[in-house]
């Protein structure tokens, strides 16, 4: 019960410092939600948003499973985008992986780890689809990042693909997906490449952040 105990210690102390920085903090984020973002991202407990980017609560609302993953089958991830794209009105999604995921290592290692395996199959389709960048000579390491890259960017494109998204699109809700990586090394995120703001663009911008990649790994290759 000890570590317990703490978690509610701490977060009685966060409360009070917080409201001492910002006096009437909590009432005024009682009174509303109006996040500008939906940060769909990993359950890795490393990978806090809000924290990673060090703003207030209330202004991401956040989606997060392991490895990052959105399918048209999730109603969970659905719910989610439906009440943050119709109800919030949020302005951007960002899908963010992260370096190190161990979803995605589980997956190039072909680990069989339960339940899980059939969450991670898809990975393991984005995978398959990017195998010529993938060969198994590279190290695994950099097949991993690579993975990790990669993984965002699809997500990313069936974030876009959602009935959702294109409604939002097609009745001029400016709306934005992006695809970014986070570096638990650095603490730096960075974007992929992939920005799109309406349904036409979502192939050309897809096939341009992949050329992108391609070119920085031949080059890191090539160093």
């Amino acid at each position: 019960m000890s570590e317990i105990r703490e978690l509610f210690e701490r977060n009685h102390a966060w409360a009070e410092r917080i409201e001492h920085e910002h006096p009437g903090f909590f009432e005024r984020l009682s009174r509303q939600q109006a996040p500008s973002f939906l940060w769909i991202g990993c359950s890795d407990s490393r990978v806090p948003a809000t924290q990673i980017v060090d703003i207030d609560p209330g202004t991401i609302f956040v989606h997060r499973n392991v490895s990052n993953v959105v399918i048209h089958t999730d109603l969970n991830a659905l719910s989610t985008i439906q009440f943050a794209v119709d109800a919030l009105k949020v302005r951007h999604i960002m899908v963010v992986g992260h370096y190190g995921c161990g979803g995605v290592g589980a997956v190039l290692e072909h680990k069989r780890m339960g339940l899980i395996d059939n969450w991670l199959r898809h990975v393991g389709d984005v995978a398959t689809r990017h195998r010529d960048s993938l060969e198994e000579s590279l190290p695994f390491a950099t097949r991993h990042d690579r993975l990790c890259e990669l993984n965002a960017i699809e997500q990313a494109m069936n974030v876009c693909a959602t009935n959702i998204v294109q409604d939002a699109w097609a009745r001029g809700q400016p709306l934005r997906v992006h695809a970014w990586i986070y570096g638990l090394q650095d603490g730096h995120i960075n974007d992929l490449g992939l920005d799109i703001d309406r349904a036409e663009a979502a192939e050309p911008k897809y096939r341009e952040a992949l050329r992108r990649l391609a070119v920085r790994w031949q080059s890191e290759d090539a160093s």
